[in-house]
């Protein structure tokens, strides 16, 4: 009977952990765009990014780069290319007017700003993110 607990329980966790891993990375329909860019967030081009809560567009990535600042020290950085239509030109989100969340007008997909969650579909997976590394003058993003 032990054995038989075991094996099912090993079973599971097999099942489990497929499906978790395969979901994961799984933005197979947005192309792998080179990444690569370092910003000087005291210039004034970049001046919404002094502030928490500040955002900017950049160009970059597949469909465009939305950069966050969540903390004093801390940034993130999303693709503009909705995961649920990425083949649709027109599928790119943009900051709503509350600042919170990320909005593709094609599918009406909404994503929290804070780290690219779904909020409310048709889309079931996050915003494709990039790294983001602050020194406290210069902001990395890259892949």
């Amino acid at each position: 009977m032990k054995k038989i607990t075991t094996v099912l329980v090993l079973i599971l966790f097999s099942i489990l952990f497929q499906e978790s891993s395969c979901k994961k990375e799984d933005y197979a329909n947005i192309p792998n765009v080179y990444v690569d860019i370092s910003l000087d967030i005291s210039s004034t081009f970049y001046i919404e990014l002094n502030n928490v809560g500040g955002w900017v567009n950049l160009t970059g990535g597949y469909k465009g780069i939305t950069v966050y600042r969540s903390s004093t020290d801390a940034f993130v950085a999303f693709e503009r290319c909705c995961p649920y239509d990425a083949d649709v030109s027109a599928a790119i989100v943009q900051v709503d007017d509350s600042g919170l969340t990320l909005t593709d007008s094609i599918c009406g997909s909404t994503f929290l700003i804070l780290d690219g969650s779904v909020v409310n579909g048709p889309a079931t997976m996050p915003l494709k993110q990039y790294r983001a590394d602050f020194n406290g003058d210069i902001l990395h993003i890259y892949n």
